[in-house]
């Protein structure tokens, strides 16, 4: 096989499922590891996939969403780390909400399951995480995205106009200096802005690998959000429009 031909069908391979370990590159492909890794990494200077912890994923765009098998593989480390912060935000007594996603998910993990919180989630299986023991739980309702497993549409955001909420979990797909938090999808846009609106504190959660992006949908502003936990250590721009909406950081996480 051509190396062309070889880069071809690597784009293919990873394209038409959730991503591709390196490993299973090499043994479909019949090719060494390595040459898999260097292949990989002219494909992702090319913009035809992205690399991810141990393989590759497909490409996104603006207007391009990865499933959320994708996502809950992707930064496990970080953000596991992001969570074992976050949830140094609970306190007692609190009605908590946790948006949709992946890196929700590790906070939700990681909520002592004693009673203490009231949860709230758009996401049928952050609720099962969470409804463990003695915590209580309560779902918004709504129509269920297959890509990423969050509810949303006109119940969802009903249950959202007539509730109130002590903490958000907020997680996005991109963070970016001029669009401030975007997202693909205009429905989770919605929730994601109802969910800002209802919060009195906003804790956004997301890993390096949204920074410096912009999707397709705005939900927010850098002036939302109370205080940023990221793996990534912020400088220059990104960190000094943050500082200046008001935002305080926990960057550098679990490094």
């Amino acid at each position: 096989m051509l190396p062309a031909e070889r880069k071809r069908r690597i784009v293919e391979l990873v394209s038409d499922s959730d991503g591709r370990s390196v490993e299973a590159l090499a043994g479909e492909l019949g090719y060494s590891k390595a040459t898999i890794r260097r292949d990989l990494r002219e494909l992702e200077d090319r913009g035809l996939i992205e690399r991810s912890h141990g393989g590759a994923v497909p490409v996104t765009s603006v207007g391009r969403e990865q499933t959320y098998g994708q996502k809950e593989v992707q930064n496990l480390d970080a953000k596991r780390a992001i969570a074992a912060h976050a949830v140094e935000e609970l306190a007692d007594g609190q009605v908590v909400f946790f948006d949709a996603g992946t890196t929700t998910m590790q906070v939700a993990k990681q909520v002592p399951n004693d009673g203490s919180i009231l949860g709230v989630t758009n996401s049928p299986r952050l609720a099962i995480e969470l409804n463990e023991e003695d915590n209580e739980v309560k779902l918004t309702g709504g129509t269920l995205r297959r890509r990423t497993r969050a509810l949303v549409g006109p119940t969802a955001e009903s249950f959202m106009q007539r509730t109130n909420f002590d903490l958000l979990f907020l997680g996005t797909n991109a963070i970016d200096v001029t669009s401030g938090l975007t997202t693909p999808n205009e429905d989770e846009a919605r929730m994601k802005e109802l969910m800002v609106e209802k919060a009195a504190r906003v804790v956004l959660v997301a890993d390096e690998s949204k920074l410096g992006r912009r999707s397709f949908v705005q939900f927010a502003s850098f002036e939302d959000v109370d205080l940023f936990i990221t793996d990534a250590k912020l400088e220059g721009e990104t960190r000094d429009e943050l500082e200046n909406a008001g935002v305080d950081i926990a960057d550098g996480v679990g490094q």
